[in-house]
């Protein structure tokens, strides 16, 4: 099939983008409205929370991603990553109401585990989309569009909080993160489109084809032996030539999602204990975002041109220098830019992970492999709110938030650098999946 004009393509892809690109911002904002709200939480004289508490709650939301991610992971090719994306997107949303309703810890705590099941399904399930809507020429690119519409979702959580707060309840905050059920939830129910390769799993190869020539796809291929969901999805991931990738690149995503739970959950925070108010502290968590949303385009067109991993390791060092030199209290001439730095390095790392799991993985394997990369993640995450929480209250110098979660910093590089360069983008018999072979309409039972 030959590759349609530009023309044809165009009123496809960039109304995607626009749509994953929306779900990314609410799903952003889910994720730093917390660490917003921590401070106005803490402060709550009726639910008693102490810091321990407070990243306990924010350990728990990441625990229900971590349910998420491997539903996602276990079930995403025989559902489908339209199901799963609707699915979850409704979830987080609706547990945003939840949120800003709840009367004391036990509901509020519950509901914010819940909306991390839902998140943790959005997240995998949106970026193996996105990647196989996109030719593999931008994919990297695209995928950091959408991660950084993610970002601009985190960076509007503490700006909105530092005009609202603590003057208003942070239960606002909340019902905000709610507006997705009547915008982008009826609309991706609408216009999202299942991807060529799950039309051609559940014998549609017609309406795949379709599919393919409106975003500029080349003809749909699948496997001629493809890999059975044993072990839920996990027997694929460990096959010949795949193992050591796998476990490496699940080593990268455990950094990773430590680092932005345990940033993004303690910030605002760290900032208050160093002396600023509330809203300054609010104000620099901006910056941190900023500096993620303003870095993850120009990062995607480095992955394009030079590899994932060479990103990946590059965004880890940068966070963890960008650690160090706060740790240091520098003058705000030089805090500014460092937090910005950190914003890339820590906070918006996890989005060149993505792009690194689904340029390793062959293709039939993305929304497994993702699934289960931040699911083994969320592990990270889970320990990063926890672990912050406890290092502040251990009566430590607050230099040792820095330098701990600087060096998890040095081994997530050193994970991403030792990634065997061989991946799973083009097909290939070493790596334990045959070669692609095109399926015409009667080849599908």
């Amino acid at each position: 099939m030959k590759a349609k004009p530009a023309a044809l393509r165009a009123p496809a892809t960039p109304s995607f983008l626009l749509l994953t690109a929306m779900i990314a911002m609410f799903e952003g904002y889910d994720l730093s409205v917390y660490g917003t709200t921590v401070p106005s939480l803490l402060a709550m004289p009726s639910w008693h929370l102490s810091k321990g508490d407070a990243g306990d709650i924010g350990s728990l939301t990441a625990l229900g991603m971590l349910i998420g991610a491997g539903i996602a992971g276990a079930t995403g090719r025989r559902l489908g990553p339209r199901r799963l994306l609707l699915g979850g997107l409704t979830v987080f949303s609706a547990c945003m109401i939840a949120s800003g309703a709840a009367a004391g810890p036990s509901s509020f705590a519950a509901s914010r585990f819940l909306a991390g099941v839902g998140l943790g399904v959005v997240l995998p399930t949106l970026t193996a989309v996105v990647a196989d809507m996109v030719p593999a020429g931008r994919r990297s690119r695209a995928i950091a569009v959408v991660m950084a519409a993610s970002c601009l979702g985190s960076l509007s959580a503490p700006l909105l909080g530092s005009r609202l707060l603590p003057d208003t309840s942070f239960r606002v905050l909340y019902f905000v993160g709610a507006a997705a059920l009547v915008t982008v939830v009826p609309w991706a129910a609408l216009r999202l489109p299942d991807s060529p390769l799950h039309l051609l799993r559940t014998g549609r190869p017609e309406e795949a084809t379709r599919v393919a020539e409106r975003f500029g796809l080349p003809e749909p291929r699948l496997p001629a032996d493809v890999p059975r969901d044993r072990l839920l999805g996990l027997a694929p991931l460990f096959a010949r030539g795949l193992a050591l990738t796998t476990v490496l690149l699940w080593s990268t995503a455990f950094c990773g999602l430590l680092l932005t739970f345990a940033f993004g959950t303690w910030l605002p925070t760290i900032m208050q204990t160093g002396g600023f108010s509330t809203s300054s502290a609010l104000t620099l968590t901006c910056l941190s975002w900023i500096g993620a949303s303003a870095g993850l385009i120009p990062g995607g067109v480095l992955a394009d041109r030079l590899g994932p991993r060479r990103v990946v390791a590059g965004a880890f060092l940068a966070g963890a220098g960008g650690l160090l030199v706060i740790s240091l209290a520098p003058a705000k001439w030089l805090l500014y830019p460092s937090l910005m730095v950190c914003g890339l390095g820590l906070l918006g790392v996890q989005a060149f992970v993505n792009a690194f799991v689904v340029e390793r993985m062959p293709a039939e394997l993305r929304t497994s492999a993702t699934g289960w990369a931040l699911s083994v993640g969320r592990l990270g995450a889970i320990v990063g709110p926890s672990l912050g929480g406890r290092i502040l209250e251990s009566g430590l110098d607050l230099k040792w938030s820095f330098y701990i979660f600087a060096a998890i910093g040095a081994l997530g590089a050193l994970a991403a650098a030792c990634v065997p360069r061989t991946g799973g983008g083009r097909p290939q018999r070493r790596a334990g999946v045959p070669a692609a072979v095109v399926l015409r309409p009667d080849s599908v039972a």
